[in-house]
């Protein structure tokens, strides 16, 4: 069953801003979807718009199946989790948490029991008597989770919850948020700029850019399988690949080097109107220059990471990102070759539309 509707969904604001333009997006019940794409693509926008914070130009909104396009925030049985928290600073832990409960007239009895019960969950009863100022950032995350799920909303909204939070404390709160909404099986939307955040936690993840809805998949096939271009740069680290490419009497032609093609991928890509390639640079080899079927280039730079290395090699003025092992070194302006398998590259046309994907098989080779 399909929790949340955006049909055809588009918001236009004053001086001819189009932030969203005809979105339609499903999430299921219960499923985890995160609202992925960088600052100004439209997901927030889409976020306020399902809590009823703004109107959209057009389209509709459903929840449960109930159109809620015009309802007011309180009457759409949503609770949203903010970047800043929003804790109010002279209520007690307690009180904040209980807020939502008072709201609705919610028996004392039944909001103390619901509120202790929360916290419990959450391993933050200990914090009830305090106010937010008392809190870390992390503390005051988890009360803002704990507001949010106390009265059993139809689903939850999170936007950007985990930005103001140190890289260490982010990780930590992103496994806990998974595992909380696993466990209460509540209909998540998720906005974030971070692909590790989409990637890891959600169930679906949502690709917008410039306010068009790009991929909607699970992670895997998000990265393994991507729509365009635009999905197969933005998630990614580092990102793939792209060269410019074309197919002619039977070869792969790279910069001048021509690649035999595999002859179950022949017709195929002779039909695409290949433009470009797309690579992962875990699925790129750094090679001798000379090697059979390697395309020359020079390195640019060498990041060791510690338990692996990354290595930028620029291939006819084009930079490319590899991943090689921890032990790789070579000089900056060395010459090298980079050689991949043909079946791990997907292939865009003119437009930046995949037009072939990577084979079936090759999505989990390393």
């Amino acid at each position: 069953m399909t929790a949340v509707l955006f049909e055809n969904v588009e918001k236009r604001f004053d001086g001819g801003v189009t932030a969203l333009k005809s979105l339609t997006l499903e999430a299921p019940e219960q499923k985890f979807v995160a609202l992925l794409g960088p600052s100004g693509c439209g997901k927030t926008t889409a976020l306020r718009i399902l809590a009823g914070l703004e109107m959209p130009t057009s389209g509709r909104v459903l929840i449960g199946g109930r159109d809620v396009t015009r309802l007011q925030p309180r009457d759409r049985d949503l609770a949203m989790v903010f970047q800043s928290y929003a804790l109010y600073p002279h209520m007690t832990i307690r009180d904040n948490i209980a807020y939502p409960l008072w709201l609705r007239e919610v028996p004392d009895a039944e909001r103390k029991a619901k509120v202790e019960a929360v916290a419990k969950s959450l391993e933050v009863e200990h914090l009830l008597e305090r106010k937010p100022r008392q809190l870390s950032g992390g503390q005051r995350q988890r009360i803002a989770l704990a507001r949010a799920i106390v009265r059993d909303p139809a689903a939850f909204l999170m936007d950007e919850p985990l930005s103001n939070l140190d890289a260490r404390l982010r990780l930590a709160m992103r496994g806990e948020i998974k595992r909380l909404c696993q466990r209460l099986g509540t209909t998540t939307i998720y906005v974030t700029h971070d692909q590790a955040e989409a990637m890891t936690m959600a169930d679906l993840v949502a690709v917008m850019g410039s306010g068009v809805l790009q991929q909607l998949a699970p992670p895997e096939e998000v990265y393994d399988r991507p729509a365009n271009r635009f999905v197969a740069t933005f998630v990614g680290n580092p990102p793939m690949n792209v060269l410019k490419a074309s197919v002619a009497e039977g070869e792969l032609k790279v910069h001048g080097r021509g690649l035999a093609i595999p002859p179950e991928r022949q017709a195929e890509l002779g039909a695409a109107g290949v433009a470009e390639l797309g690579i992962r640079p875990e699925d790129i080899r750094i090679v001798a220059a000379d090697a059979p079927g390697a395309v020359p280039g020079e390195v640019y730079v060498v990041e060791p990471m510690g338990s692996e290395t990354f290595v930028d090699v620029m291939v006819g003025g084009e930079r490319l990102s590899a991943r090689a092992g921890k032990s790789f070194r070579a000089a900056i302006g060395s010459t090298v070759g980079i050689s991949f398998d043909i079946a791990d590259a997907c292939f865009f046309d003119a437009s930046g539309v995949t037009v072939v994907h990577r084979a079936q098989n090759q999505g989990g080779k390393q």
